[in-house]
């Protein structure tokens, strides 16, 4: 299988990625017999290649060289290994999820926060 990604600048600042391909690829592939694994690791890499793709075009877009991974999506320990190796190698620094994770737990604990804030500035203390 060879895996298809073409992110394209669709309008202004727009990139977009047309995944039927991709998808058409890996129905393809089910109805040929290819293994499972095989077809789930070429849809990770597709996945990361286009997500590395789209990252670096913004990057020459802004200037910016700092991209931020957060997401449900990057709960996915491999996806995230692929998408990082894949930055790195384009020259651009890559923030993780290091203690909080990157989905709506993180989002729960970063609204706690604020309800902890807004709650001490209320007190009287």
């Amino acid at each position: 299988m060879r895996r298809t990604f073409q992110p394209k600048l669709v309008t202004g600042d727009l990139i977009e990625w047309d995944t039927r391909p991709l998808l058409a690829e890996l129905l393809e592939g089910l109805e040929q017999g290819v293994p499972v694994e095989t077809l789930a690791w070429e849809f990770h890499g597709a996945v990361a290649d286009a997500l590395a793709a789209m990252a670096h075009r913004a990057s020459q877009q802004t200037g910016l060289a700092t991209v931020g991974l957060s997401g449900g999506v990057f709960c996915n320990a491999l996806l995230t290994q692929l998408v990082v190796t894949r930055l790195e190698r384009l020259g651009l620094k890559v923030l993780i999820h290091r203690q909080v994770p990157p989905n709506d737990g993180g989002l729960a604990l970063g609204q706690a926060a604020v309800a902890a804030a807004r709650r001490g500035a209320g007190s009287s203390k």
